[in-house]
């Protein structure tokens, strides 16, 4: 791969196929997706240690870049680099020298002489992390936590491994994602995942004003009425309704939005008997789901949140290895010039 290539892949891989940065799903291939599944796997059990730290990341210095709030995520992050044993710094972008006139190049660049060796990086931009890991420090493993509508590819390899452990493996399955797919940088990630995993049928159901434009190219069918939707479903993936994202009236009420695509029991009787419950969060109950939904048998919510951790630590630690292992060929290649 060159410079100049135009897939996310030229940043993401070192020349051997390691992960250097992790910023997106797309053009990564299913072997890499069961590695980081696999990965994540071994790292659960260090939640059920009584010291839950392994030293992988140890001396290394992981900072936390959220430009756009998100409690749970950074949380997540910074507890899996600290179980990895690594330093943590989260910086508040609203206090910081960014906000007295400092580019962000110039932040990012301190940061970086400062020893820093991963940034973990939220931004209400799509493509943010991109530009990032490609035009200012490229050295210093980039993870997006989130950019605009583009990508949340954490998120989206927790569902699947929540999903793997419930169902096996994807080989047949129906999976459907409900509610506000414009504004959802997960669901993107999610339909890429679950295509490249081998998912029998990717579903959307949603509202048209909450569809993006040529859906379907995404790689999935799109259903707008949630009884015929919910047919055969062995997953159903709810999404929060983005209501700070949107712009114009694109729903009547939350109370119509309820009625229509919120999920309750009747509506789940209509899938698959050991059909599985999700959601990324915050979860907004009443609006996308009902609290005996949300609280019952077939949620396994509070199981993505414990693999949020797992997910992260594997995507850490994988990508970090390829940073050093990319920096040590260059090294050799150097002296042997």
């Amino acid at each position: 791969m060159t410079a100049n290539d135009p897939s996310p892949n030229h940043l993401q891989l070192t020349r051997d196929g390691q992960l250097r940065h992790f910023l997106t799903l797309d053009g990564l291939e299913r072997g890499l997706l069961t590695d980081i599944l696999d990965t994540a796997d071994s790292f659960i059990e260090v939640g059920e240690r009584t010291i839950k730290k392994v030293p992988l990341l140890r001396g290394r210095t992981v900072v936390n870049l959220f430009f756009e709030s998100s409690t749970r995520t950074r949380s997540t992050f910074e507890l899996a680099a600290k179980r990895l044993s690594a330093d943590v710094l989260n910086l508040d972008i609203s206090t910081s020298a960014t906000s007295k006139g400092e580019s962000l190049s110039d932040t990012l660049l301190n940061l970086e002489a400062m020893a820093s060796d991963m940034f973990v990086v939220r931004h209400s931009q799509s493509g943010a992390p991109h530009f990032i890991a490609e035009s200012v420090t490229p050295g210093v493993a980039i993870i997006n936590a989130g950019d605009g509508r583009h990508a949340h590819p954490t998120q989206a390899m927790l569902d699947m491994l929540t999903i793997r452990q419930h169902k096996g493996g994807f080989g047949g399955l129906k999976v459907a994602i409900v509610g506000d797919v414009l504004h959802s940088r997960v669901a993107r990630s999610q339909i890429r995942a679950l295509n490249e995993l081998g998912a029998e049928e990717v579903r959307i159901i949603a509202p048209g004003t909450l569809l993006p434009r040529d859906v379907e190219s995404l790689g999935c069918t799109v259903e707008y009425d949630m009884a015929r939707g919910m047919k055969d479903l062995d997953v159903v993936i709810m999404l929060r309704l983005q209501k700070e994202r949107m712009e114009g009236a694109l729903l009547p009420s939350e109370r119509e939005f309820y009625r229509l695509y919120g999920l309750n029991q009747e509506k789940l009787a209509l899938a698959h008997p050991e059909c599985i419950v999700m959601h990324p969060g915050p979860i907004n109950r009443g609006v996308e789901i009902e609290s005996a939904v949300a609280d019952g048998p077939q949620s396994v919510i509070l199981n993505q949140v414990t693999n949020g951790i797992a997910i992260r630590m594997a995507v850490m630690s994988m990508a970090m290895g390829g940073q050093v292992a990319e920096r040590q060929q260059k090294q050799s290649e150097r002296g042997t010039a």
